[in-house]
């Protein structure tokens, strides 16, 4: 779904897609079209663009591989167990206060202190 800014003249910028194809009877019907809106500093006035794809763009053409599954099963269970540790009242406390230890020098956000920890005890 795209955003779209509204000024006192209109509509400043859009971003996001503004069409998407429409799959019906196993096959797509139409195309994508994506409004871009770059926000970086720049001496360019251009900053709006628009894009349109293929009905297949996104379609994926090789096979899953083993190194993938491996890492989709792994990214999988270290969400799990990340979500779950971040709701266990009994060791919130206890990572709170190693994630302000070590927050100067290390992990800016307290998932992300707690994805490592977990994904160094799934690699155990």
């Amino acid at each position: 779904m795209a955003k779209a800014t509204v000024g006192a003249a209109g509509i400043e910028y859009i971003q996001g897609a503004l069409k998407r194809p429409k799959k019906q009877n196993g096959h797509n019907h139409g195309n994508y079209l994506v409004m871009t809106h770059r926000t970086a500093e720049t001496t360019s006035p251009d900053c709006q663009r628009i894009y349109s794809f293929a009905a297949d763009r996104y379609k994926r053409s090789t096979p899953v591989s083993g190194a993938e599954t491996i890492n989709r099963t792994k990214f999988a269970a270290v969400s799990r167990a990340v979500n779950d540790r971040l709701h266990d009242l009994t060791k919130i406390s206890q990572d709170q206060a190693a994630f302000i230890a070590q927050k100067s020098t290390g992990y800016k956000t307290l998932r992300s202190y707690i994805w490592a920890l977990e994904a160094e005890a799934y690699e155990d």
